[in-house]
């Protein structure tokens, strides 16, 4: 909600949408007579003459009159570019939504793999600890302890890293939500267990993608290319006006209304030799084709991007069942070790290095739960805005 409300994109795109609808009225207006009001005076004075002056009242209305509709055919493109504006906004916003949901799932998973490296940089620093006490009795060489600290210092760099990395997409969700780097604080959460991811139905219908609205935007935008096409067709035929002429003039202020003169002039206009009209026609219909091609491309990326939110989703939730198993597996491993350990049959090292081992799928499986939840996100966006379970299970009947 804060990121629709003050996203500077979304006000741009609303903006947009203001500018088209008044342009509407605009492009109407040209079918309306137009009324003109003028009033002067005129003050002379010669040498050796008298002071002259003069005092007049003007008025003259023309109108075009829009016989073959041309004026109409502008309404109706300007029409569609106004409702394509509005899908533009959609879009926006739909990318606004989708941005903010994954950087946000970005964050938690952040939050928590912090938590796990802190916790395999003290186990870390525990096995060092054990490593110098050994190292000090001569059981093990010195190369091992060497080792193992410069495996303390990779998890040191990499827990900076981390904490590197959730503040600069802390500061990515400030500037989506409309505020300045830095004064949005998200609080440390659980990605898993904060998180559920949803079901995603079989059987989605293809007629879902009409509500994709850079579809809707660029088959809106291809039917005000052909009125455009239209309009400047009809420019070739003759058009009339109508032009009315009244006003007065007098050398005395309080007789200029006493007498006065209106004029009508009616004109037909025929346009037998004009470069300009013609080359307009071509014009316009070579920018309808060059539309109609946006349009087709955008519907085959619409599908694709569909189809691969499709694919990288049931891909990515395979993945994250077989991470699981192994992390139950490791889980099994670890309680077994800490089990022998008690018993005297391994040592604490064994203990660590399985639970290392844990540790490291356990952070697959969280990175993997993260991408599945952005698999989500991506397909609600490019199905225009998820799916409805009513007519999907219509759909699959």
């Amino acid at each position: 909600e804060r990121a629709i409300s003050g996203n500077f994109a979304l006000k741009s795109l609303a903006g947009r949408i203001e500018v088209a609808n008044a342009q509407i009225a605009e492009v109407r207006a040209g079918a309306q007579p137009t009324l003109d009001l003028g009033t002067g005076a005129s003050f002379e004075k010669t040498t050796s003459q008298r002071f002259a002056r003069q005092f007049s009242l003007g008025t003259q209305v023309s109108w075009d009159i829009d016989i073959w509709g041309r004026v109409d055919k502008a309404v109706q493109a300007q029409s569609a570019e106004f409702r394509a504006t509005e899908a533009d906004w959609r879009a926006g916003y739909l990318q606004i939504v989708s941005r903010v949901s994954i950087t946000y799932f970005q964050i938690l998973q952040l939050d928590e793999q912090i938590e796990h490296q802190q916790r395999a940089l003290a186990k870390g620093n525990r096995i060092l600890s054990i490593f110098e006490t050994m190292r000090s009795h001569g059981l093990i060489p010195q190369t091992q302890v060497l080792r193992q600290r410069a495996e303390n210092n990779r998890l040191t760099k990499e827990l900076i890293e981390l904490r590197r990395s959730r503040d600069v997409a802390q500061n990515a969700l400030a500037t989506l939500g409309g505020v300045p780097a830095g004064e949005l604080r998200v609080e440390p959460g659980q990605l898993q267990g904060r998180v559920r991811i949803p079901a995603v139905p079989m059987g989605l219908p293809l007629d879902l993608l009409s509500r994709r609205p850079d579809v809707v935007a660029a088959e809106l935008r291809v039917l005000s290319a052909h009125d455009l096409v239209g309009q400047a067709k009809l420019a070739q035929l003759p058009s009339i006006s109508l032009t009315g002429r009244g006003g007065s003039a007098s050398f005395s202020l309080g007789d200029l209304l006493r007498s006065f003169t209106f004029g009508l002039l009616p004109s037909i206009n025929l346009p037998v030799l004009n470069p300009g009209i013609q080359a307009r026609v071509k014009t316009s219909e070579a920018q309808a084709k060059v539309v109609a091609d946006d349009y087709r491309r955008t519907v085959i990326a619409a599908y694709e991007e569909v189809e691969n939110a499709l694919v990288n989703l049931d891909a990515h939730r395979q993945q994250r069942d077989e991470l699981q198993a192994q992390v139950d597996q490791l889980r099994a491993v670890a309680q077994q070790t800490e089990a022998q350990l008690a018993a005297g049959m391994v040592s604490q090292l064994e203990v660590f290095e399985s639970e290392r081992s844990l540790l490291a799928a356990e952070l697959a499986l969280l990175a993997s739960h993260q991408e599945v939840l952005a698999d989500v996100v991506t397909l609600y966006k490019a199905l225009g805005g998820g799916w409805s379970a009513t007519r999907v299970a219509h759909a699959g009947r």
